[in-house]
Parts: structure tokens; sequence; C-alpha cells
């Protein structure tokens, strides 16, 4: 099962009990901010795109939305999110639960810049109804991140 992957991972930080499970959904940025309790924003949505060098995972703010632009020239091609019956087997999670922690070997994480606004933030565990609260640094260290980039829109202010 998808959430035991993620919280054997977390484990290995000493975070598996930090993760929250609840009886209703958190498939979506709204429904996890009503779970979670807490603005749409720090909802760190896990996105899987195809590039040429294979599969990644882009961490952003929920109220971030891709930016066609910023993405080719960050990564040399369209953004093309991968398929929804292509998750699962390409990255380990299924949709609505995807997350950066217990992922498919080969899949590199990339952390959106819209997420520095905030002090923590709430990925995804692996299933589509838990979550749990990380500081930055600490989304950092266990999401074994590649690096920072700058392709989102829609989250700065005017």
């Amino acid at each position: 099962m998808s959430i035991e992957k993620a919280k054997n991972h977390l484990s290995r930080f000493g975070a598996a009990q930090r993760v929250l499970e609840f009886d209703t959904s958190s498939a979506t940025v709204e429904l996890a901010a009503q779970a979670v309790g807490c603005e749409p924003a720090r909802i760190a949505k896990t996105l899987s795109f195809r590039t040429n060098g294979g599969v990644i995972l882009i961490v952003t703010a929920g109220d971030a939305k891709v930016d066609n632009p910023k993405y080719k020239a960050r990564f040399g091609c369209k953004a093309k999110m991968l398929a929804f019956d292509e998750v699962e087997p390409e990255i380990g999670h299924a949709v609505g639960g995807v997350c950066p922690f217990g992922i498919n070997s080969g899949v590199t994480v990339f952390l959106d810049e819209s997420l520095h606004r905030f002090e923590t933030v709430f990925p995804a565990c692996g299933s589509a109804n838990s979550a749990i609260e990380l500081t930055i640094p600490e989304l950092e260290q266990f999401s074994g991140y590649k690096a920072w980039v700058d392709v989102c829109k829609g989250w700065r202010e005017a």
C-alpha cells in the first residue's frame, strides 16, 4: 500500500508517526485544506511529468499553476503530465496520494519556489486521505529533492 511506502520512507527520519490520516478524502488541494484546517496555498501538491530525461515530480504550493514557458525554459520540453493510469506504475503512488516519499527509483524530485512563502506545508503521504505537516527544511531533507525551481505562476502577489 502506498501510505505504508511513504511511512516507511519517513521512518528513516523519525517522522512516520507524524503522518495524519483522515476519515475523509484529502485527494484535492481543497479537500486536503479542509482536512488539515489550513489555507489551500499551504497544501504541497505533487505533480508528475514526463521529460526527455525521465519522470519527475514537482512539489508546488496549492495555489500555484505550472507556467508552460517557465517549465520549458527549465526542463527543455513542453510540460506533459503523466496520464492518470501512468501515475501509480511510474511514481509508486496513485493520483490523490502522490508525494515525494517512498517513490520509485529513478524519479527525480524538484521543489517549486512557491513553497518558500510558508513556515510549514502539508504534502500527501501516499494515500487519498493522508498528509504530514513539514517545515521547508524537513521537506527538502525528506524528499531528497534535486533542486529548487521556479516554474509556476498565479501565486505571487501582483
